[in-house]
């Protein structure tokens, strides 16, 4: 999957911590699971929408 992390707003987010270089893949892969997570729910249900109670 293609990257889902923009790291200038997780940046601004933060904003005055440091980031180390590979918290963005940690990150990415984090929200990655999430969305698959969300995804599976919405099938679950019937539903080709995934929508906030699926998180």
């Amino acid at each position: 999957m293609a990257d889902l992390i923009v790291k200038a707003a997780v940046k601004e987010a933060l904003q005055d911590k440091n980031v180390s270089s590979d918290f963005y893949s940690a990150l990415d892969e984090e929200v990655e699971e999430l969305l698959d997570d969300a995804a599976r729910r919405a099938e679950q249900n019937d539903r080709k929408t995934v929508q906030p109670r699926d998180l």
